[in-house]
């Protein structure tokens, strides 16, 4: 039986000329965090009580959101899933309807391209619902200002997780890491948020940064 001390997740995958990409995705929750969503599971419509994350119902709902192809996820453990994204459009991945601003920018040329990602508290929650009401109902009840819109810093909000559920869950939460890595159509020229070599770009994103979002998260990569 695998042990996660953590809450991990990791994308690799490769973003075509015209906006178009295949990503794989695993993730895994620690073991605090996993009890914790399983005990919360049961109030929740579609999600059984053995898997802390719904693989294939988050897939199901992440395929019809606005760009996306295909999508799918299936777990490998109470506590993980893994699968596949496939993007039509990554300009329209996620995007809000009637936003003024995309979560995710495309610029391509003839002598190359620039991607922008810019994610805030203010457009999280309705971001999420686009990914699955069974994540935003997990992280609303987790009180992440990235489903709630909360202004909280990420002491005050580590604090908030231990007074209600723990310090153990706390901790999951201030160790869980996302990494990123993504192949360009060309050889990446410069990046703000991340390292490149060659036409590979690689992110490492605490997962508290992305929870609180006490400062907007934003990332650009520029290729030849």
């Amino acid at each position: 039986m695998l042990v996660f001390s953590s809450c991990t997740a990791g994308i690799s995958g490769r973003l075509d000329t015209g906006g178009k990409g295949e990503f794989t995705l695993s993730a895994s929750l620690g073991n605090r965090m996993a009890a914790l969503l399983r005990s919360l599971s049961g109030a929740m419509s579609g999600a059984g009580e053995e898997f802390a994350l719904n693989g294939p119902a988050i897939g199901q709902s992440m395929g019809a959101a606005p760009g996306v192809e295909s999508v799918s996820l299936r777990n490998t453990g109470p506590v993980a899933l893994e699968g596949t994204i496939k993007i039509a459009q990554i300009g329209d991945f996620l995007a809000i309807a009637g936003g003024e601003k995309a979560f995710i920018a495309l610029e391509e040329g003839r002598t190359g391209g620039k991607l922008t990602i810019d994610l805030d508290r203010e457009a999280g929650p309705e971001i999420l619902s686009l990914v699955s009401a069974e994540i935003i109902d997990y992280l609303s009840a987790l009180m992440a200002p990235i489903a709630t819109g909360e202004v909280l810093a990420r002491a005050e909000y580590l604090d908030l997780v231990a007074s209600v559920y723990g310090k153990a869950v706390a901790d999951e939460i201030d160790g869980g890491s996302i990494h990123a890595a993504i192949d360009f159509p060309g050889p990446v020229s410069a990046i703000r948020g991340g390292t490149y070599l060659g036409r590979r770009a690689s992110f490492d994103i605490p997962l508290l940064d992305l929870l609180v979002l006490e400062r907007p998260l934003s990332y650009e990569v520029q290729w030849k």
